[in-house]
């Protein structure tokens, strides 16, 4: 494959036509800038975009946001839309890390008032939530407290008084997938998350002190409850060890079944699927549901943490923290939409893009009716984050658009070429408070290893998949580890 063999589209918009390979059943899109194009043919990224097209059920497009990146079986950055009636579901497509996501939550404090106690609150934020590799916390919760949470997602911890209601009413299907059951996950996947509700993770993981550095759109900003200046806390985990058990024990059956059962022809057995409405993959979607209902309840527990050391710090009488949104960005969402003027259902696979829904939608809140969707994405450790907002020209991605910045090279490489305790002088001299107790992690995830923030959101922002509404600039990162 080379840039020749891509038709430009807009200058923000690729596609492979569906005559490139035989085996293709849709044209492959990529949203890039020329230069980014060409970046991502450093990796497989686009071998595997090709690949999703080839998938039984696939609709209209395998899809490709500019953070695009290699990963296991289909690319990290990728959309599938999978018609119901004959497709497939497949565990590899939405990614180990089942919801994998962003929660923000903001505040009625202006920067100028909180730096004082940044470094404060820093400290105990960090004490507060546990962050690391199978790191938990010290109470385990039994397997029923388990089994009602993968069932109950956010809305059960909420009900329990970690929370309020607007953190159900500000979130992606109100914290909760109602096809999830408890029984299709495995003991082995409750047990890795006994002890992880309301903690960090390790790997790309994060929370983060922000203040809203710019504001692009005065009217929406507004909707949103965002002003210059403002403090806000991003948080950014998944399901933990439980949501990876998931995908594992499901590519783990899925394999031999693929290939004996049901012989369904891919072009790399690591995608690992079924039928969509086989028993099987009824069970896998369910085991995938509660998994997703298992890390918005990690959200809201960590936002549960984050506002009681919050309140430590800066005292009882404080002004709270409000969810402005939380939105998965690794997930299998069922779906409908128009195609070839039909109503058709898809089980969207989303794996490293975010659900960017428009103005009017049914499924978002009603305060955010008018505006659209709030849309979070990430960018690298010391660099922007963006607040942005779903449009209706985001049909053509199935309403998806990018998840954050996207790796440029992976944990390996940075470890050549940066040293933990540099990144964290480099973040200083510009500011910014580093907490992390794993000085690797810190180089794993540092800065050079990721593109460039600002280049994705002016693909998604020109391409009309979601439009800029503000910028945040970092003050305090506590890393996970």
């Amino acid at each position: 494959m080379k840039k020749e063999d891509f038709k430009k589209i807009t200058p923000w918009l690729w596609e492979i036509p569906k005559s490139f390979q035989p085996d293709m059943r849709v044209p492959a899109r990529i949203y890039a800038s020329e230069k980014m194009l060409e970046e991502s043919f450093k990796d497989k990224s686009l071998e595997q975009l090709i690949n999703v097209a080839t998938l039984p059920g696939i609709q209209k497009y395998a899809l490709a946001m500019p953070d695009i990146h290699e990963g296991y079986a289909s690319p990290i950055g990728g959309v599938a839309a999978i018609r119901v009636s004959d497709g497939i579901i497949s565990p590899g497509m939405q990614g180990y890390d089942c919801n994998c996501g962003m929660k923000l939550l903001k505040s009625e404090y202006s920067e100028k008032e909180i730096l004082p106690h940044l470094k404060s609150l820093a400290t105990e934020i960090q004490k507060e939530v546990p962050s690391g590799l199978g790191r938990g916390r010290q109470i385990k919760l039994n397997i029923e407290q388990i089994n009602k949470i993968l069932e109950g997602g956010a809305q059960r911890l909420v009900q329990q008084g970690y929370g309020e209601k607007e953190d159900v009413e500000n979130c992606e299907a109100e914290g909760r997938l109602e096809w999830a059951d408890a029984s299709a996950v495995s003991s082995h996947a409750k047990n890795r998350g006994r002890d992880q509700v309301g903690t960090l993770g390790s790997g790309n993981h994060f929370l983060e002190i922000q203040k809203v550095g710019e504001i692009f759109n005065e009217k929406v900003a507004e909707a949103f409850g965002l002003f210059k200046n403002q403090i806000v806390v991003m948080i950014h985990c998944g399901s933990r060890g439980l949501g990876h058990q998931v995908c594992t024990d499901y590519l783990r059956e899925f394999i031999p079944l693929m290939e004996g059962k049901y012989k369904i022809p891919v072009p790399d057995r690591e995608f690992a699927c079924v039928p969509f409405n086989s028993p099987e993959g009824q069970r896998a979607l369910a085991a995938s549901a509660s998994a997703a209902n298992y890390a918005w309840a990690n959200r809201q527990m960590i936002a549960h943490f984050v506002r009681k050391a919050w309140k430590s710090v800066l005292g009882e009488k404080s002004s709270p923290l409000i969810a402005l949104y939380d939105v998965a960005h690794n997930i299998i969402k069922k779906e409908k939409y128009n195609i070839e003027g039909k109503e058709t259902e898809v089980a969207v696979h989303r794996k490293g893009a975010t659900r960017a829904f428009p103005p009017g939608h049914p499924e978002i809140p009603i305060r955010y009716r008018e505006s659209g969707q709030p849309v979070i994405l990430p960018g690298s450790m010391g660099t922007a984050s963006y607040i942005m907002v779903g449009t209706r020209e985001g049909e053509e991605t199935f309403y998806s658009t990018a998840h954050g910045a996207g790796r440029a090279m992976s944990r390996h490489a940075a470890l050549r070429q940066t040293q933990g305790k540099q990144v964290i002088e480099g973040l200083k001299k510009i500011g910014i408070i580093v907490k992390c107790r794993s000085l690797k992690g810190i180089a794993e995830e540092a800065p050079l290893a990721y593109k460039n923030i600002d280049d994705v959101v002016e693909v998604v922002h020109q391409s009309g998949l979601s439009k800029k509404v503000a910028k945040l600039i970092p003050l305090a990162v506590i890393k996970g580890e």
